[in-house]
């Protein structure tokens, strides 16, 4: 079975909940229109349905090679990355001023879940290099955005970012890679990179590698650390490629999936090149500062990295969708002539719908994330931009952490949806599970992004942002209850989301006050509940936005414009809040319990 993008879903999250017309309404955004929106998703899908997906399962089973110092791609991957450089796609998110098309973060969100649903292991590559791109648009020089960022952009170069280090997994006050001042201005680089993605690679001509690195008298600890770009080749004056520069692939990972991407070891400053001993590198912004730019980056990569776990959960959700249509096995439980097709079951279609309504949920959530930092970069009133920077980035550790731990459900459910066949690597089904499982690990481990979710999103301001959007929730309760009381024939399906959406939001402000209250005087056990928290958060905010969904499409009915989409639309509304939305209550109650829990568990790890 074939990928194809789910842009009718898109477009109606678009215009029903994303806001794109006030997005559109933005001043950067006043000369587009929704027919160019819309032109843009289709081609997009063209291109992911007809280029990039046919390679999924070729990296997954002929992976990266290194051979000799050298790393070659899967076959096939270099011709098609060198179409998405063409097809402008690198630089769609980015400032028209080096040479993207600034076009809105709402619409690159949806067209990035398309060419990681298409492909996960090949998207990974421009992932990164819209990190790289990002850094140096905020913190780069402006020599160095001139130098680096037009490349990129075509998709001629591509970019990495190197944290990690075998003793330093997480913890980067312990990195040890050095950087040694040059007379003129430049650093030499000495140390080992690892779990660098596309580290090395023979997609494009060049690879801008951000490094984290210690100058000789920096401080210990992460304030010590500083920010470099080493470019595999130097870059002379006039932007030609010169020298080839002290930084080597060691080797490559081999991993449980994400096959077609190479994961490198790198070593900087082991005398080889032709520039002499240490990788030669430029120091970005100020010295020990590092790790704030690079936060610029990660910040990106973490939503990016969410937006992947919704993509392979849809990719995961059609394989099971066609298979369960096209196996037949046993009767209806109600009884039928003779053998039905599997997604005729209940706990088939729990199954799927569960899958389905994981995925929507936080499809959905991502994509409002995406058009409020539209709105953050571009809104008239400074104090409408401020809220909206706000409320991303209470929303970024969420996006990241439950989209990706959702992948893994909803993966290894399309794998039970097969059966026996799941098992099997030639369905395909494995492989998305798989691949889903290093998300909620790169690009800050869930832990990581529950303790900044509760540390730096809902401690640090006491809960603003996070009950301000409670407050939002509760307006959509108030609409489901008027909606329900003009007794149309969804009248009970939408009693029974709001009810159940009202007990979940209920929960989750319970949550919230917990540890607004207990993180003084039991700091522990406050952060022992710390995934609960933001699994909790996850889920309510895949549930309030696939509530307004089904208010939408009560409007389109009344309206007489409803179609069979909106009629799913609505059936996946409804089993979220039936069947998922329960959950919150248990994520409460974890929260709640995790001073006792930690008191105990003090005992078992002493």
């Amino acid at each position: 079975m074939t990928y194809q993008a789910p842009v009718e879903d898109v477009r109606f999250i678009f215009k029903e909940l994303a806001d794109l017309e006030g997005v559109l309404a933005l001043p950067a955004h006043a000369e587009l229109d929704g027919d160019t929106i819309d032109a843009v998703l289709h081609e997009n899908a063209r291109f992911v349905e007809e280029v990039i997906a046919p390679l999924n399962q070729q990296g997954d089973l002929q992976p990266a090679s290194y051979e000799a110092g050298q790393v070659r791609t899967t076959p096939g991957f270099k011709e098609a990355f060198q179409e998405f450089g063409q097809g402008g796609w690198q630089g769609l998110q980015h400032d028209s001023e080096w040479g993207g098309q600034g076009l809105p973060r709402l619409l690159s969100a949806a067209t990035s879940e398309a060419l990681n649903a298409a492909n996960v292991a090949f998207a990974l590559c421009p992932m990164l290099t819209d990190g790289v791109i990002e850094a140096l648009t905020m913190v780069g020089t402006p020599e160095q955005r001139q130098r680096y960022l037009p490349p990129m952009l075509e998709g001629r170069w591509t970019g990495t970012m190197n944290l990690t280090e075998p003793q330093a997994g997480s913890d980067l006050a312990m990195l040890t890679a050095r950087a040694l001042p040059q007379d003129d201005g430049s650093y030499r680089l000495h140390g080992e990179k690892i779990f660098i993605t596309y580290g090395d690679h023979d997609m494009a001509e060049n690879i801008i590698h951000l490094v984290l690195a210690r100058t000789p008298d920096a401080p210990k600890g992460v304030k010590g650390i500083s920010l470099f770009i080493v470019p595999k080749f130097l870059v002379n004056e006039d932007g030609s490629l010169g020298a080839r520069n002290d930084v080597w692939c060691a080797s490559l990972e081999h991993k449980l999936g994400i096959h077609g991407s190479p994961t490198a070891v790198l070593l900087y400053g082991s005398g080889k090149g032709d520039v002499g001993d240490g990788a030669v590198g430029y120091l970005v912004g100020e010295e020990n500062r590092g790790l704030e730019y690079m936060f610029i980056m990660m910040n990106a990569a973490r939503y990016a990295v969410g937006v992947q776990g919704v993509a392979v959960s849809e990719r995961a959700l059609q394989r099971a969708e066609a298979y369960a249509a096209e196996r037949i096995q046993g009767q209806a439980v109600e009884g039928s002539p003779g053998p039905v097709s599997i997604n005729r079951h209940p706990d088939v279609q729990r199954m799927l719908l569960t899958m389905r309504a994981l995925t929507e949920g936080a499809r959905a959530t991502a994509l409002c994330a995406a058009a409020l930092t539209d709105k953050a970069a571009g809104h008239a009133d400074s104090t409408e931009r401020a809220r909206c920077a706000a409320v991303y980035e209470y929303l970024v550790p969420v996006v990241k952490a439950f989209s990706t731990e959702a992948a893994v459900e909803v993966a290894s459910l399309g794998v039970q949806v097969h059966g026996g066949m799941g098992y099997i690597e030639e369905t395909g089904a494995a492989q998305y599970y798989r691949d889903a499982r290093i998300l909620s690990i790169y690009e800050g481990t869930t832990a990581i992004q529950a303790n900044d979710f509760l540390g730096r999103k809902v401690l640090r301001d006491g809960g603003g942002v996070a009950l301000a959007v409670a407050a939002q929730m509760r307006q959509t309760l108030a609409e489901l209850g008027a909606a329900a009381a003009e007794n149309t024939k969804d009248s009970k399906a939408l009693a029974l989301i709001q009810q159940r959406l009202e007990d979940a939001v209920t929960a989750y402000e319970e949550a919230v006050a917990h540890v607004l209250e207990h993180a003084r005087q039991h700091v522990r056990g406050v952060f022992m509940g710390s995934v609960p928290l933001l699994m909790l958060t996850g889920l309510v905010h895949g549930g309030w936005q696939l509530a307004r969904s089904a208010l939408a499409v009560h409007r389109l009915e009344q309206a007489g414009e409803a179609s069979g989409f909106h009629q799913r639309k609505l059936a996946t509304a409804l089993f979220h809040a039936a069947q998922l939305l329960p959950r919150a209550r248990a994520y409460r109650d974890a929260v709640v319990a995790g001073d006792i829990a930690a008191d105990y568990a003090a005992t078992v790890f002493q």
